[in-house]
C-alpha cells in the first residue's frame, strides 16, 4: 500500500487548538483525508501558519519536506473561520511553486454550527471557496459528528 505523508498547517487564531477533529478525521479518513482511503497516511507536520499574513508558510514547508511530506493540508479552521482566510488562493499558488508540494485545503468535516452559519452569509459563494470547502462538505450526520 501507498503511504503519503501529510503536514497539517492550523490558522494562527486557533493556534491553542489541540488538533482534536484534525485527528480523529486523519484517523477515520473523513473529511479531506477522505482522498486516502485506499491510502497508508502519516502526519509527519504540524504547525500554524504564523499570523496573517502566513509568515511561516514562507519555511514550514521547508523543514516538513524534509521530514518526508508530500501533502499539505491546511486545516478547516482557514475555510470555516470568519472570515474564512484571505491568503488561501497565494499559499496553493507559492507552496507548489517553492516546493513541489501539493496543498489540500482542509482536514475534518464542516461543523454543522459553521456550515449553517456561513450559508446563511453566504460566504463561500466564489468559485475559489467553492473548491475549497469541496474536500470538507460532506452530509449532516457527520457535520453534526463534528460540531
Amino acid at each position: 500500500m501507498e503511504k503519503v505523508k501529510i503536514g497539517i498547517v492550523i490558522c494562527q487564531r486557533y493556534a491553542t487548538c489541540a488538533g482534536g477533529k484534525c485527528l480523529r478525521s486523519l484517523q477515520k479518513k473523513e473529511g479531506a483525508f477522505a482522498m486516502y482511503k485506499d491510502t497508508e497516511i502519516e502526519l509527519a507536520g504540524y504547525t500554524t501558519c504564523g499570523g496573517c499574513p502566513g509568515g511561516n508558510i514562507e519555511y514550514a514547508p521547508e523543514e516538513m519536506k524534509k521530514n518526508g511530506v508530500t501533502h499539505i493540508h491546511f486545516a478547516t479552521g482557514f475555510i470555516v473561520g470568519y472570515p474564512p482566510c484571505p491568503y488561501m488562493e497565494h499559499f496553493e499558488k507559492f507552496i507548489p511553486e517553492k516546493y513541489g508540494m501539493k496543498v489540500v485545503f482542509g482536514t475534518h468535516p464542516i461543523p454543522e454550527k459553521y456550515f449553517l452559519t456561513h450559508s446563511k452569509l453566504n460566504t463561500w459563494n466564489s468559485p475559489f471557496l467553492q473548491k475549497v470547502i469541496s474536500n470538507t462538505l460532506t452530509d449532516k450526520a457527520t457535520r453534526l459528528k463534528y460540531d
